[in-house]
Formats: structure tokens, sequence, C-alpha cells
């Protein structure tokens, strides 16, 4: 893929932990480095942050928005069109193989992890997807002549440059329907909200401060019957602090009473493994309280009891909902985490579109 000054592009994913910069944002090529595979860039919100290709960055272009030559752009954008059409179809051959009637083995783990590929820009793996030939295409005056669209300019009357820059466009657009389709196949398989919603902004690496994310206790994992570490639940929220290196952050009620539940599920689990072991009586409800806190709605107020736990009486707590009605459960307490959606079965909580503010950030309405 190549970039030429003056055409516009939006961040799809940077390997940047500490930019402002998010999936979406515009800009503008200043410069591109075919050597390097360094894209300059002037990003609308001001950063000039490079776009280091190799190393994960990736970045898409906004069809129709180069100003250079609008007729020759209408042009371009159409032979990008027919690229991601070719694409797209390519990348639902190669799902049919890789994860769906054909393959082999769990399709789950080899969704998860490509996946996690194209989110990270991992060539290891992106290499293995389809992908059009750049240098030694034959059929590019029949794709001209195919998806040129009417009033275009003869192939015959091209010169070389432009002739190479329709090649580049369906090749583009070929690669970048690759990439896009696969990951659609890959949330489809793996997605807890049962669509194709893309979730990559809840991505643990991306929650900052006053953004949303998933989360769940680092004690959550569990092996599922095919011997994958799996989160049976995540909860969705906002992250409000940290405290050593773990998450606190706010839900709503309905996310709320869903830990509450999960709580004592856990309970319910350990009980029913030691009674397994033969231990009944006072001695059961002992080491049950002793391993897990008591929790309960009392109203809009959780009631949590760990006195058992840190065996002090004084270790009791009622948490009550904020001025937004969100709760912080455990918060400074337990050792919550953000986890990536798709390693969760389930999601409890209205899932934000990317870029949207949740209700509970730092100047919400």
């Amino acid at each position: 893929m190549t970039y030429q000054p003056g055409e516009r592009v939006a961040l799809v994913h940077t390997t940047d932990p500490h930019t402002p910069l998010r999936p979406g944002d515009e800009g503008t090529v200043r410069r591109y480095d075919p050597d390097r595979r360094i894209v300059d860039v002037d990003w609308d919100s001001g950063s000039r942050l490079a776009m280091v290709l190799d190393t994960g960055d990736r970045i898409r272009r906004i069809a129709g928005q180069d100003v250079r030559d609008p007729d020759w752009q209408r042009v371009l954008d159409a032979l990008r069109g027919a690229g991601t059409a070719a694409g797209r179809e390519a990348a639902q051959w190669w799902a049919q193989d890789v994860l769906g009637g054909r393959a082999r083995g769990s399709v789950a783990a080899t969704a998860r992890q490509v996946l996690t590929a194209v989110d990270d820009g991992d060539p290891a793996v992106l290499d293995g997807l389809p992908a059009a030939d750049r240098y030694f295409l034959t059929e590019d005056r029949d794709r001209y002549a195919e998806a040129a669209p009417d009033g275009a300019p003869a192939w015959d009357g091209l010169t070389t440059a432009r002739c190479d820059q329709t090649r580049w466009a369906w090749c583009d657009g070929f690669d970048a329907a690759v990439t896009d389709e696969v990951a659609r196949q890959c949330r489809v398989l793996l997605n807890p909200t049962g669509d194709d919603r893309d979730l990559s902004h809840l991505h643990p690496k991306q929650v900052r401060i006053g953004e949303p994310g998933v989360f769940t206790g680092d004690w959550a994992w569990t092996p599922n019957p095919d011997g994958e570490m799996r989160i049976p639940v995540g909860f969705v929220g906002t992250l409000v602090d940290t405290w050593n290196g773990w998450a606190v952050f706010t839900c709503t009620r309905q996310v709320a009473e869903a830990i509450v539940a999960d709580q004592q599920a856990a309970r319910d689990r350990y009980r029913q493994h030691l009674a397994d072991q033969g231990v009944t009586g006072s001695d059961l409800d002992d080491l049950v309280d002793e391993s897990m806190a008591r929790m309960r709605f009392d109203g809009d107020v959780i009631d949590v009891d760990e006195s058992r736990v840190h065996y002090d009486p004084e270790a009791m707590q009622r948490i009550a909902p904020n001025a937004d009605g969100e709760y912080i459960v455990m918060g400074w307490a337990w050792t919550w985490i953000p986890v990536h959606p798709y390693d969760c079965d389930h999601l409890v909580g209205d899932i934000p579109a990317p870029g949207e503010q949740p209700s509970s950030a730092p100047g919400a309405p």
C-alpha cells in the first residue's frame, strides 16, 4: 500500500499507548517513506504522530477526499471499490476453510488469535490472509475496463503512473476488505453480544480514566470444556481510578446486580465443592464465609460482609449509588482488571459505541 501527500486517512490502530488519538480520527498525509513504511500525517486534532506500518500502526484511506484531481479520484475510488468487493469474497472463502465447516480444531481459539493479530497488526498472522499481488498483476487492463466509471479516460491513454495508481487502488481495496471481513467473521464467531459489532475500542489497552471498558476479577479465568481459559462473564463499566495496578470502575444498577449474583453463584459453587468433599453443617457455612464475602442488595444499597474473610467484625460496608445512580462495587478492595470482551462468554451492561461518552464519565451530562 502506498500513500500520496494530500490524501485523507483515518486511524484504525496505533501501537502508541500514550497518544490521545483514537480509532476513527482523521488526518491528511504529509509524506510517505516507502522504504521504511512510515506515513507522516497531519491529524485534524493537531497531533503529528507518524504511522509506522511495519510495527502494527494501521490507517485507512477516506474515499473521495483527495482534492488533487476529483475526476481521477473518482476513477481510483471505483477501482478501489472493485478491489473491495473481490477482497471481501476472498475473505469469505478463507473463513470457510479456517473458521467454518471445513476447519479443524478449536475455531474459537483460531478466531481469537486472528482477531488479536488484526488489532495489533501482527504480520506473522496477517501475512497468512488472502492478499493482492501488487507487483506481478497482468489483469490491470481488464480490471480497469470492468470497474472504471462512465467518462473515465481510456486505458491506452493513461500514463504509466496512472496505470500503476489503478493497480494500487484495486489492491488497497482488496487488502483492506480482506482484513475487515476477516475481523468481522471472527467477531461473529466470538462476540458475546451475539452480533458482529466491533468491540476493539474496549480492548484493555485502550481503556483510559473516564472511558468505558469490560471488567472482571483477576480470579475469574476458568477453563472451558476445550481447555481454553475463558471468562464466564464480563461487566461493562467506566474506569474512574486505579490502585496498585487494579481497576476501579463505576457501573449501572443492572451490572451491580449481576456482580452480586455472580458472587453468590461463586459461593454456591464452592459450597457444593466442599459438600462433595464431605464437609457438612456449621463447618460448611464457616468455610464458605471465610473464603468469600456475603453480598446482597438492601433496597438501593449493597451490603457486603467480609468479617469472616478478614477475621474482623468491622470488615463490613454498605455501597450506595452515586448521584447518577451508579455503583463502585468493591473498588479499592477487590482486584478488578480490564479485559478484552472477546475473552468473555457473556457481557452484562450496555456497550457504548466507539467515541460515545459513557454517562458516568467525568463531565458527562
